[in-house]
């Protein structure tokens, strides 16, 4: 029930027990019969009014039951949606949550992966400075990495490694270049203590001590390699030096200028892996043209046979082509000799040679004769095909 009807029905009723006081107070002076009788339109008023704030009871409570009814039905209808959506949301969280666990599991696991590749790489770094460190270690680490390229792009017949001179000086690796410019040879050489003492200076002066060393052992490398490797009649009049770090070479042609305008006047060339395969890559080039130009002869003996053999066949096909034009012929006199026989035996069965008595004439005879004589001989023979 509404708020304002339950505040109108009480003033109601307030006011009429005010009025029923104030009817009492008027007259409470008169007499007994008119204060009874005043008494009792008042009780009956308040008998009224007491039956009908009852029935205004019975409506009130039977509304405020339909709507504490209609009040727990939405309740209830919330409540229902409530943790139907609360349910949802949860389970739409554990889905949520299962894919991050599923997704972080794998990501740890990729994590895992990268960090045992790192330690393995770790110790990789490790081992390979320890290779570094060691002068023989480092030496072989170049010649193995030369190989490598050399073998990656050249035939093995273009090449030999560990080749003794004739100077009693063994090269890393000989090029088998045809004269000119003949054999190169290629010697492997890595200047990495001075270049880390270079990287490591702290200042000017250290790093112009450690400058001077570079310089001084890259300058040592190419005159041994000039000296021990350039044989005058047995190889070329140049020589390659490998550096097997692209940081050395880098460093070197960047801030030692002078070093290698040194090598080039020793005929000295200074490569790193990426200029060795271009290097290598030329070379390749010029041996392949070499091999055609080598061929160059042979393949012209084999073209001169082959038109030898071309004009023998059309000789041949010529004399076979005569042949066929023989025997055209000769089927086109057959065709005519036949084609008279036929017209002459057509011209004999069309005469009529009998006699009365129904014998043939002698004459008869001799054309049957001469006719089956001609019909029994062998055709003339043919001229036999030519042989090669």
């Amino acid at each position: 029930m509404d708020l304002s009807l339950i505040l109108a029905i009480a003033a109601a009723f307030g006011l009429g027990l005010m009025l029923a006081l104030l009817l009492v107070s008027r007259r409470r002076g008169a007499g007994n019969d008119d204060a009874r009788s005043d008494i009792q339109e008042v009780s009956g008023r308040l008998a009224q009014m007491a039956e009908s704030q009852a029935a205004v009871q019975a409506r009130l409570a039977e509304q405020m039951q339909a709507q504490e009814r209609a009040l727990s039905k939405a309740v209830e209808e919330r409540l229902a949606d409530f943790s139907k959506r609360i349910g949802d949301r949860l389970q739409e969280s554990a889905t949520q949550s299962q894919t991050t666990l599923t997704d972080l599991r794998e990501r740890l696991a990729v994590i895992d992966r990268a960090q045992k590749n790192i330690t393995e790489l770790s110790s990789q770094v490790a081992g390979l400075q320890d290779v570094l460190s060691n002068k023989q270690a480092r030496g072989a680490f170049g010649e193995v990495q030369m190989g490598d390229i050399v073998a990656s792009i050249l035939p093995p017949s273009a090449y030999s490694l560990q080749v003794t001179l004739s100077n009693g000086k063994r090269a890393d690796c000989l090029i088998h270049l045809p004269n000119p410019p003949g054999p190169i040879a290629i010697d492997s050489k890595f200047p990495l203590e001075s270049y880390e003492a270079l990287r490591a200076a702290r200042d000017e002066a250290e790093k112009l001590q450690a400058g001077r060393a570079f310089a001084a052992a890259v300058r040592t490398h190419v005159a041994d390699i000039s000296r021990k490797y350039i044989v005058p009649g047995e190889t070329a009049e140049s020589a390659l030096m490998f550096l097997p770090s692209e940081a050395v070479y880098a460093e070197l042609h960047a801030a030692f200028r002078g070093v290698v305008e040194d090598s080039y006047r020793a005929r000295v060339w200074i490569v790193s892996p990426t200029t060795l395969m271009a290097t290598l890559n030329t070379v390749r080039a010029v041996l392949k043209d070499v091999r055609m130009r080598e061929q160059a002869g042979v393949i012209q003996q084999e073209v001169h046979t082959m038109l030898d053999d071309v004009v023998r066949l059309d000789g041949r096909v010529g004399k076979l082509q005569r042949h066929f034009e023989q025997a055209s012929e000769d089927v086109r006199q057959i065709r005519i000799s036949t084609e008279k026989v036929t017209k002459r035996a057509e011209r004999i069965t069309e005469m009529e040679f009998e006699t009365p008595d129904g014998t043939e004439t002698e004459l008869d005879s001799q054309l049957e004769t001469q006719l089956d004589t001609q019909l029994d001989e062998p055709p003339p023979p043919q001229p036999a095909l030519g042989k090669e």
